[in-house]
């Protein structure tokens, strides 16, 4: 049976978007393999016989403080991940369920920190940060990156909280359950779909930020592997190799992460988009 034009068309579609998105990751990846003059002079031709060298991942994995730098990122994007779903989806529980007086005003408040960048109150979260004694550390850090991503992971849970039947929660309550037991219990298998979703969201930006990284911990071996990075380049020559090898590896956390929620990000992305 012959597809219709316009599936043939879609699938074109996306097959070309898919192309454009991976095009300058695979030439990164294809690039960390070749000699420094044949990244300049054939930046387009595969790595072959005649400009194979994987020096650059030799200088990357020789380098003792790269594996911490990985170390460091993973740590804090893990633990970013999992206060923002916990805080923000308890933020959403109370505010989707319990009415009291403020609770429209508050929501209000809490959807500005989407639209407003936190990036702006760079130096008054230096001085609290210095004044916690967290300079150099990655619970600054963590921290940080929780308070930036909380509206929107609250936006996002409120929304998926307001689908779910009302009569469920009501169900559980005759039945003698707690709150806390409702929220973990009954609530929280449910939004599986919107955290994976937040979660994406979460831990793509705070693995390739560059600025909190080089003020909040810049030296003391606290550095992520973006800003590690930063030491291959320098004022007058580059190590491109090694950038680009670190690059490239940098990037398989992301893939892995992003397998991991695929299944339910793309639930959540559509749910409700159908009915």
């Amino acid at each position: 049976m012959r597809k219709p034009a316009s599936a043939i068309a879609v699938h074109a579609v996306l097959g070309l978007y898919t192309l454009l998105a991976l095009f300058p990751i695979v030439l990164v990846v294809m690039n960390s393999f070749k000699a420094r003059k044949a990244i300049f002079n054939t930046p387009l031709r595969p790595p072959g016989a005649t400009n194979f060298d994987p020096i650059g991942y030799s200088k990357v994995f020789g380098d003792s403080s790269v594996g911490l730098y990985y170390l460091n990122s993973l740590s804090v994007t893990a633990g970013t991940i999992v206060l923002t779903l916990l805080l923000g989806s308890m933020a959403a529980w109370a505010l989707s369920e319990y009415k009291f007086r403020w609770n429209t005003l508050l929501a209000l408040y809490l959807s500005i920190g989407i639209m407003v960048p936190i990036r702006l109150g760079s130096v008054s979260i230096i001085q609290l940060v210095a004044e916690l004694n967290l300079i150099n550390t990655l619970t600054a850090l963590i921290l940080v990156y929780t308070a930036q991503n909380l509206p929107l992971a609250i936006f996002i849970l409120s929304e998926f909280i307001a689908q779910i039947p009302k009569d469920l929660r009501e169900a559980a309550r005759c039945d003698g359950l707690s709150e806390y037991n409702i929220f973990f219990h009954i609530i929280l298998p449910l939004l599986r779909p919107a955290m994976a979703t937040v979660a994406v969201f979460t831990m793509i930006p705070v693995w390739n930020d560059l600025w909190f990284p080089l003020l909040l911990a810049p030296t003391g071996g606290k550095q992520t592997i973006t800003l590690g990075v930063q030491q291959f380049l320098g004022q007058y020559i580059t190590d491109w190799n090694a950038v680009l090898a670190a690059l490239s590896t940098a990037i398989v956390p992301v893939l892995v992460l992003y397998v991991i929620f695929s299944r339910q990000l793309i639930r959540g992305l559509t749910s409700g988009a159908v009915k």
